[in-house]
Formats: structure tokens, sequence, C-alpha cells
């Protein structure tokens, strides 16, 4: 069953301030909530949906995702905000391995007696990665599903992430009792100090194995050819990124999978020109005397081909709007345009008698009547040296 617009959940306009939003949130949380709809299944998944709207609307980050790219922003795992984005990511780091705030916290502890901010085991977090990812215009334009195979770190399939022996059991860090973590002194500028650092044994994790892995060495990691199903929506462009959940490598001994980032390029296409966020443009050659006396043409679209009308007198650059031939919109079924535009092809390689014939023809012409744009600057010319004569004979 297709999800409810988000909008349409908590009744409220797609212009809705935050302050309506909430408003809108707290009434339908209280006419639908499971204590006042006891034995009523129907009032309980009202509430959930009521729920899961509120959490994307009010957040300003997810709403923006949301309002461009529908739920489709959310799929791939639960990509949230993260979803889609520009090119601010700023680096991929994970607990193992990477840099973060507890790391922070270890170090001021150090040098300055003070305590980390998480003196329980850790759980480590597995990088994050990136995949370089190119669509065609056609993928764009309709939305398509991806399957992304790459390398990447994954739980030991021998002992399934633990870096124990398969039979043997983990036991508590003989060197930090379990906690994850070690006081040590160091000597600095301001004398002996006394800080808290991750145990450097069981890796802030609190256990080691009794016998370590013969497979992963007591990692729980293995390397692995990982392969994923990934949708992206219509509309995507280059420079944009898809955040999957827990694609990424997995944590040490257990811990849990960083994101995968999918950096998305559009190629170039042999036909059309995208234009703006939905619409396309097509340059079409046309042949002078279609242009001039008129006719029917075959265009391209992303559909297929399609014939329009070209009128007599057609000039260069003219252009014609196909209505609906363009790229479909995230959120409904609708798409944007084609832009067609004439461009007039001048015949070379002409034979004498053909030439001949052009002679005749033009001699037969009227300038002021078949040449209207031409006559008219010859005018506007003339105009503007009388000017110059005018003066000279003053």
């Amino acid at each position: 069953m297709a999800k409810r617009d988000y909008y349409e959940v908590l009744g409220v306009p797609k212009n809705a301030s935050e302050q309506d939003i909430k408003k809108a949130y707290r009434s339908m949380a209280k006419k639908y909530h499971p204590d006042r709809n006891k034995d009523n299944p129907e009032a309980e998944a009202k509430f959930k949906e009521v729920q899961e709207a509120n959490e994307v609307l009010s957040d300003p980050q997810k709403k923006a995702a949301y309002d461009q790219y529908g739920h489709a922003a959310f799929e791939n795992g639960g990509a949230g905000a993260g979803g889609f984005g520009g090119q601010g990511f700023g680096g991929f780091s994970g607990g193992a391995g990477g840099f973060d705030f507890e790391d922070l916290g270890d170090i001021f502890g150090s040098f300055f007696g003070g305590r980390s901010r998480s003196q329980g085991p850790r759980v480590h977090q597995g990088d994050d990665l990136r995949y370089n990812l190119t669509l065609t215009l056609e993928e764009v334009a309709f939305g398509t599903e991806k399957e992304l195979k790459y390398k990447r770190n994954g739980q030991c399939k021998t002992c399934h992430g633990s870096g124990a022996e398969p039979g043997h059991n983990m036991k508590t860090c003989d060197k930090c009792n379990g906690s994850g973590h070690v006081r040590v002194q160091q000597r600095t500028l301001f004398g002996m100090t006394s800080g808290i650092q991750e145990c450097d044994k069981c890796h802030g994790t609190g256990k080691i194995p009794e016998k370590e892995c013969h497979t992963c060495h007591g990692t729980g990691l293995e390397r692995e050819t990982h392969t994923r199903k990934v949708r992206f929506p219509a509309g995507v462009e280059t420079g944009q990124r898809l955040v999957v959940r827990e694609g990424g490598n997995a944590g040490a001994n257990g811990g849990i999978f960083g994101d995968l980032y999918v950096y998305i390029t559009v190629a170039k296409h042999d036909i059309f020109e995208r234009i703006s966020e939905y619409d396309i443009r097509c340059e079409v050659p046309l042949k002078m005397t279609t242009a001039i006396l008129g006719g029917e043409v075959e265009v391209p679209t992303l559909s297929g081909k399609k014939k329009i009308v070209i009128p007599e007198g057609t000039q260069n650059g003219k252009t014609f709007r196909l209505r609906n031939e363009g790229i479909k919109y995230a959120r409904s079924e609708n798409r944007g345009d084609e832009i067609v535009e004439i461009k007039v092809e001048t015949p070379t390689n002409l034979t004498d008698k053909q030439k001949e014939i052009l002679r005749e023809f033009d001699d037969s012409l009227d300038n002021k009547k078949n040449y209207k744009k031409a006559h008219s600057f010859k005018d506007k010319i003339k105009r503007f040296f009388s000017k110059f004569e005018n003066w000279e004979s003053w």
C-alpha cells in the first residue's frame, strides 16, 4: 500500500509554517493516541503515521528532501535527511580507525587529568564508503534501480564478527576490567598528569576473545564483495548524493556498519540537453525547403518519436514546446517539457544547375514582401547613416 502524503496526514498545506505543523501534529497525536483509543488498532496505525509525518516535516533538512523527492528520499535503508544533498559532505570517518569527539575527550583527559565523555565499553562503527555512480539521462528522467557491487570490510563469516574462534567465548578484558578504558599517567609541561584513555588491548569494547579467530585474527572483519540494490528517484542531478544506511564497512568486533555515500554524475546525452530541473532541449536540423514550404517532421523524445507540424516560413531558432515530454517529477506522475529548437540547414556542395535555379528563384522574390526582416533592417541602417550625412551638410 502506497504511503500517504505527509502534508495530507497532518492536514496542512505544503506552505504550512513550522508553527502550523507543530499545532497540527499535537492535535492529531492527541486524537489518535493509544491511551485514548484502547483496543483500536486503526487508531494506533494512524498515530504512528502522524508521528512519522511529523518527524520529517518538523525537521527543515528532512522537509526539504521530502518536498523535492517525496517518499523516495527516505528509501534505501532510511536515507532520511541525508538521502539527497549537495556536495557539502565533509569526509568519511567512523568509530573504528576514524576520528570522533570521544577521541577528543581522551586527548584532553590525558593532558589535564579529566575524564573522557564516554566511560562505558565502546561500540565501534565502521568507516563510511564513497561510491561514484554515473546515470544516463533516461534513468534520471524516469527513476531507476541499480545494483551496486563494491568491496568493503564485512563481518567475518567464521566468527560472525565477534573475533573469537568458534567454540570459544568472549571474556572480560583483563587490562581494563571490562570498562573499555584505562587510567594513564603522562609527563607534560605542567608536570605529571593522569587521564582516561581507550584500552589498547580490547580497543574500548571491554571484551577480548578467549582464543582469536583464525580467519580474522580477532578483528571480527573480513574483506568481501557486497551487492546492494538502490533505488534512485527521477530528477536527480550531478553532484547530489544518496546515503545508503549501513552500506559501509563493518565495525570491528561486532560493531555497527558505516554508511555508503553514492555520488551521482549524469552523463552527457548525444541528443538531449538538460536545461532545468525537469525540462530538456533538443536541436533539430531542418532542411531549408521544409522551413520555407512547411511540412511535418519527426523529432525524438525520451518516450519515442513524435511528429510536429512545421509552419511555412519557419525561421532558424524557432522553438516548439512539447508538453509532458521532459523529466518526471519526483512526487507526481507529471513530467517537465521538451523544447525543440529548429536549426535551418543551408544546403552545401551544390551543382552549377542547382545554383542557377536558386538565383532564378531569388530574382523572383520581392525583398519587401518575402524578406520582411532584412528589408526592415535595411531601412534602419539608412536612417542611422542619414544622421551623419545631414550633420556633414550642416
